[in-house]
C-alpha cells in the first residue's frame, strides 16, 4: 500500500448458534447469518445491536463484529 492511500475499513456482522455462550464457536457454520458488511464501525454496531436484541431470549445465539480490514491486510 502506498503512503498516500487510505486503508479502507470493513466490518462484517454475523451470527448464529454457538456451542457455548461464553465462546465464539459456531455449532453449524453453514447456517451462519451474515447481517452485512459495513464501512463504518458505528453502522456495524447498529446492525450487531439490532440482531443481538432480536435474539436476546436465545442464549445460544451470538452475533459478532469482525474487522475484515485487519484480516485483508494484517501487516498494515
Amino acid at each position: 500500500m502506498k503512503d498516500n492511500e487510505e486503508k479502507q475499513s470493513l466490518y462484517l456482522v454475523m451470527g448464529g448458534r454457538v456451542t457455548d455462550p461464553r465462546k465464539v464457536i459456531f455449532a453449524d457454520p453453514e447456517s451462519i447469518h451474515v447481517a452485512g458488511v459495513f464501512d463504518a464501525y458505528e453502522n456495524a454496531v447498529n446492525s450487531w445491536r439490532g440482531n443481538a436484541q432480536r435474539t436476546v431470549d436465545d442464549a445460544e445465539m451470538k452475533y459478532v463484529i469482525v474487522p475484515l480490514h485487519d484480516l485483508l491486510e494484517p501487516e498494515a
